[in-house]
């Protein structure tokens, strides 16, 4: 019974495609799956937009959403037929062409990215050896996204927004992969599923999630603080937050096309906050042991959604950087840790298992950590602020 119910629709969809002449069967199986990833991503999408404005309106003590439909929930809906039937405008000096092609650009790479995320056990659209690989190689061509939407608008707000984007998405891109690289050396593969499996197992009920390492706690909070950063979530999101550029890459952007940013955004949070689950917090397996029995992709989505939470939380309570600060962040702390952490891997790879190695690992990442940071507050000479009510 339990087997059955954990691969419900991989059966489903064995079936549907089986009605098909063996000839079709590919290309039905392939639709199947992208319509399973948009219906699924793009109903939480439409979620996450309630569940962070109620977030963010409890954090900041204010109302949410709270007219259309029970308690606000169906606010989602008349906030996309506005932007559907929204006026688009377009800049008569600009490349129109480019200009429609930029925020199509950038969504369509973030969809090819679900084709190697395993949701569940069997359950990945597309399962070849190369899967992280490829994410990171769709995941980039984004940036060239940013770019044409800055270029084409022929406003040098937009054209700066572009250029420091793209300077943050490749600063940050770097410790992103780098904490990947950590978890595939000690794996020896590139694929998504045989990561998962890799951490199946338990001892005593606590899991074999990577996280649950030192390397693999400091590689999870490097991937995810690279995660923001990537995913233009606060308190990363500079390039369309900043005074002097008005609305960055996308100031002359208006209507759908607009939502269409807004929706990568949140379809490349959701992607890479997949990633970190499957590479460092065991994927679908259960969080305990004698929770096995529940179906692998709830575990999945379970996780996901509370991902989803911490960014909201993040962003209702973390300042936002400024951007001299942002870029010494990805390359004077950031990027050192991430080259640390992968010889820390490393001596917990060749390590004999026992207490020494949890200490020597532990320290090989506490001090600097430490040092790195206290390099940074010396060389900024902050002060500790301190907070005082109005007289």
């Amino acid at each position: 019974m339990v087997e059955t119910l954990d691969q419900l629709f991989v059966s489903l969809k064995h079936w549907v495609v089986g009605l098909f002449p063996d000839a079709l069967q590919p290309l039905v199986g392939g639709a199947v799956s992208v319509a399973a990833i948009i219906g699924v991503f793009g109903t939480l999408f439409a979620l996450t937009t309630i569940f962070e404005r109620k977030g963010l309106g409890r954090i900041q003590n204010r109302y949410g959403p709270n007219r259309v439909g029970p308690a606000g929930f169906l606010q989602f809906l008349p906030d996309g037929i506005k932007a559907l039937i929204k006026e688009d405008f377009v800049p008569r000096a600009a490349d129109k062409v480019v200009h429609f092609l930029a925020p199509v650009v950038f969504l369509i790479p973030i969809l090819l990215a679900y084709a190697v995320l395993p949701v569940g056990r069997n359950m990945t659209a597309v399962d070849f050896d190369a899967g992280i690989l490829f994410f990171f190689a769709v995941g980039a061509s984004t940036e060239m996204a940013v770019f044409m939407a800055g270029w084409s608008s022929r406003n040098k707000y937009s054209l700066l927004g572009a250029v420091r984007a793209i300077a943050q998405m490749i600063s940050y891109e770097i410790p992103l992969i780098l904490a990947s690289v950590t978890v595939i050396m000690m794996v020896g593969s590139l694929d998504l599923a045989t990561i998962v499996e890799a951490q199946t197992g338990y001892t005593w009920i606590l899991p074999h999630w990577f996280v649950l390492t030192p390397w693999g706690l400091a590689g999870f909070i490097l991937f995810f603080i690279a995660a923001m950063a990537e995913s233009n979530r606060s308190p990363f999101d500079l390039p369309e937050a900043e005074s002097e550029l008005v609305a960055g890459y996308f100031t002359e952007y208006s209507g759908f096309k607009f939502a269409l940013f807004f929706i990568a955004e949140y379809f490349g949070m959701f992607a890479i906050s997949g990633l970190a689950i499957t590479l460092f917090l065991g994927g679908w397996n259960a969080p305990l042991s004698f929770l096995s029995g529940v179906p692998s992709y709830v575990w999945f989505f379970v996780k996901l959604i509370a991902l989803i939470f911490l960014f909201i939380w993040v962003r209702g309570t973390v300042p936002r950087l400024r951007m001299d600060q942002l870029m010494n962040f990805a390359w004077k702390f950031m990027l050192p840790m991430a080259l640390i952490n992968i010889l820390v891997a490393a001596v917990w790879h060749y390590m004999a298992g026992g207490l020494a190695r949890w200490v020597v690992c532990s320290l090989l990442v506490a001090g600097p950590y430490v040092l790195l940071g206290r390099g940074l507050l010396e060389q900024k000479q902050i002060s500790r602020r301190t907070y005082r009510f109005a007289e």
